[in-house]
C-alpha cells in the first residue's frame, strides 16, 4: 500500500506545529511543509511580541479560549523538554481610571470562565508591589502569563521535519484522488494539505478553492525599545485594558528573551503584506486592500480609531504619551526604536473583524484545510491549534 501524503502550506510557527502533530500520529506517512522564504518563521512567527498568553481575554467557549488556555501548557512542555526558555513573568492588566474598571472585572470574568488559574485582583498598593512604576486604580494579575522566543520554538519544531524552503505556491490542483502543490520551484502531491499561509492565507485559500472570505487586512504594529538603563522600569508585562470594539490589545511593555522591554505595537494599515518598515510599498497588496468590500466598510466604522493609531505612529510622543498613561515616568528620551510587524487580521465582507480562530475547508473530498484566521494567540497556541487540525483532517480522512 502506498504511504499516505500529507503536505502543510506555511513554515511559520502554525504550519511547523501542525504538521510535526500530523506526524507524530502517522509516522508511517510522509509529511512535507512548503513555504516560499529562504528560512522558517520569517514573518508573524518572528515578529510578535514574544508573549505567551494565558487566556483572560477571550470569549468563553471560543476557539481562542479553549486553544489558548491548552496551547499555553502544551508550549510550555516543549519548551521544557526541547531546552528553550520560558519564563513565565506574568502579567498587570491595568485600569487607569474608574471608567475602565467594568471591563477589567469582565476580563477577569472571563478568564476565570476559560480555566485561567491564580488570577488576582490588585488596588493600587498592590499593583505598586509587583510594579512599582505603573500607576492605575487596580489591575488584575495573571502570574502564568510568560515569554519565549517563538522563532526558537519554529527552529526546533522545524528540526523534525521535512521542510522544503524556496517553494512558493502559485497554484493548487485538486482532483479527486490527491491534491497537487505547483510553483517555480516544481510541485508536491498529497492527499491531504494543510493551509497555514498567515500573511497570504486567503490567496493561498482561493487557489484551494476556498474563496468565501474572509480576506486578510495587514496591519503593522510598531515598537519601541527601552534604553538598557531604563529596563527598570518594567519587571513583567504591564498591559492596558483593552477596547472591547478591536482585537488589538494596545499599547504595552513587554520584557523579551535577552532582558530588552519593548513597548507596543499600535496597529496601523501597511501598504505591504510583509511590509515591516514604513516605506514598504507593494501596489497589489493595496490594491487587494481597497478592493474588499469589507475594507471599506471597515474603513467607514472606525477612521476615527485609525486616525488616532496614525497619529501615534507617525509622532513618537505621541506614542510614548501613551505608553506613560501605564508608566509615568516614562520620556521620549527613553526609547529607541525597536523592529515592526504585521498582522493577518481577517475582515468580513461586511467589515467586520474577525475575533476568533477561523478555519475552512476545500477540495472534492474536503482534502484541504484553511487556516483563514489565526493571529494572537495563535502563537501561544500553536500546538494546540495543530491537534485540533489534525482532528479535523483524520475525520475528513476517516469519512471518505
Amino acid at each position: 500500500m502506498d504511504r499516505e501524503r500529507y503536505a502543510v502550506v506555511g513554515a511559520g510557527i502554525v504550519g511547523l506545529a501542525t504538521a510535526r502533530e500530523i506526524f507524530r500520529r502517522r509516522p508511517e506517512a510522509t509529511v512535507t511543509v512548503v513555504d516560499k522564504e529562504g528560512s522558517v518563521a520569517c514573518h508573524q512567527t518572528s515578529h510578535n511580541s514574544g508573549v505567551v498568553h494565558s487566556g483572560i481575554y477571550y470569549q468563553p467557549g471560543s476557539l481562542k479560549a479553549r486553544l489558548c488556555v491548552e496551547g499555553r501548557g502544551l508550549l510550555k512542555e516543549f519548551c521544557a523538554s526541547h531546552g528553550l526558555a520560558y519564563e513565565e513573568c506574568g502579567k498587570v492588566v491595568v485600569a487607569r481610571s474608574e471608567a475602565e474598571v467594568p471591563a477589567l472585572r469582565q476580563i477577569e470574568a472571563r478568564g476565570a470562565a476559560n480555566g485561567v488559574r491564580a488570577l488576582r485582583w490588585l488596588g493600587p498598593e498592590e499593583l505598586a508591589e509587583i510594579e512599582p512604576h505603573a500607576a492605575g486604580v487596580a489591575a488584575l494579575h495573571s502570574p502564568s502569563t510568560a515569554i519565549v522566543d517563538f522563532t526558537g520554538v519554529a527552529v526546533a519544531l522545524a528540526s523534525e521535519l521535512d521542510v522544503r524552503l524556496g517553494f512558493e505556491v502559485t497554484s493548487i490542483r485538486s482532483g479527486p484522488s490527491e491534491v497537487v502543490l505547483c510553483g517555480p520551484a516544481g510541485e508536491v502531491a498529497a492527499d491531504w494539505v494543510v493551509v497555514c499561509a498567515g500573511l497570504q492565507s486567503d490567496r493561498v485559500a482561493r487557489m484551494a478553492g476556498d474563496g468565501a472570505g474572509p480576506a486578510i487586512v495587514p496591519f503593522r504594529g510598531e515598537y519601541w525599545r527601552l534604553v538598557p538603563e531604563r529596563s527598570h522600569l518594567v519587571r513583567g508585562l504591564i498591559y492596558p485594558v483593552p477596547d472591547p470594539e478591536y482585537p488589538f490589545l494596545g499599547v504595552h511593555f513587554t520584557p523579551r528573551i535577552g532582558g530588552a522591554v519593548d513597548l507596543g505595537p499600535n496597529a496601523v494599515l501597511a501598504l505591504s503584506r510583509e511590509g515591516y518598515r514604513r516605506s514598504d510599498l507593494v501596489l497589489t497588496d493595496v490594491a487587494a486592500t481597497l478592493a474588499w468590500p469589507g475594507f471599506r466598510a471597515m474603513a467607514r466604522r472606525h477612521w476615527k480609531a485609525g486616525l488616532r493609531e496614525m497619529h501615534g505612529s507617525l509622532s513618537k510622543k505621541a506614542f510614548v504619551s501613551e505608553a506613560q498613561r501605564l508608566v509615568p515616568e516614562l520620556t521620549p528620551n527613553d526609547v529607541v526604536s525597536a523592529p515592526a510587524g504585521v498582522r493577518a487580521q481577517a475582515v468580513d465582507s461586511d467589515g467586520t473583524l474577525v475575533d476568533d480562530f477561523r478555519i475552512g475547508r476545500a477540495g472534492p473530498r474536503g482534502a484541504v484545510m484553511t487556516v483563514r484566521n489565526a493571529p494572537s494567540p495563535g502563537a501561544t497556541s500553536s500546538l494546540a491549534i495543530a491537534a485540533y487540525l489534525a482532528d479535523e483532517v483524520a475525520a475528513a480522512r476517516d469519512a471518505q
